[in-house]
């Protein structure tokens, strides 16, 4: 069993890299297959896909850095960014992931954390992007009127709660930007659905 003085160099070696290491940064650091072993059979690190492994004790309990370390090139979007927006009182069960169609699906096989990846057409993935925060973490993440655009594209696939809530909760919030929201549906082609869903609240 590693003494308190190895856990403490290991966790000073992960903290370096969000407490998310690959095997090959993990040989760089002299971590080797017998080492990585025996951090998971003492249950200081977890396996999160092939080649990737998270530092689970302290580690803050946050699973923001893993989407982030693993998927960079994602940005939040439907049920994760309705919970952030708090157009939805349902924290998602997975994490709701844009990406490129052209992405390998063998990327996002991964066992922890759980998530729902909504592929799409690479032009539109940067469509209404934006920074915000989630456990003290910048993310990507898609603004309000992108937001509910994509709510509109998807609505046959949502539970009908959840669609009506976030509705009403754009409507009301004094934060939506109107011409965004015309802009980002010409482009998404859902014009017709934010007349007939939107603009008889406005």
């Amino acid at each position: 069993m590693l003494d308190l003085d190895a856990i403490s160099a290991l966790r000073n070696i992960f903290s370096d890299y969000q407490y998310i290491m690959t095997t090959a940064e993990l040989l760089s650091e002299k971590l080797y297959y017998a080492d990585i072993q025996r951090m998971l059979k003492e249950g200081l690190i977890e396996k999160i896909k092939r080649g990737y492994y998270h530092w689970v004790e302290d580690a803050g309990g946050s699973e923001v850095p893993i989407i982030n370390r693993l998927f960079p090139d994602a940005v939040l979007c439907m049920e994760t960014a309705l919970f952030y927006y708090r157009y939805s009182d349902r924290n998602p069960a997975e994490w709701n992931l844009a990406m490129d169609k052209n992405v390998s699906k063998e990327r996002t096989r991964i066992d922890y954390p759980f998530i729902k990846v909504y592929r799409m057409e690479s032009f539109l993935l940067p469509l209404g992007e934006t920074e915000g925060e989630i456990d003290f973490t910048k993310v990507r993440i898609y603004d309000r009127d992108r937001t509910i655009c994509d709510v509109l594209r998807n609505m046959n696939k949502m539970d009908r709660e959840v669609f009506n809530k976030a509705i009403q909760g754009y409507v009301n919030d004094t934060k939506k930007n109107i011409p965004n929201l015309m802009r980002y549906a010409k482009k998404l082609r859902v014009q017709k659905r934010v007349r007939e869903l939107i603009g008889v609240w406005l």
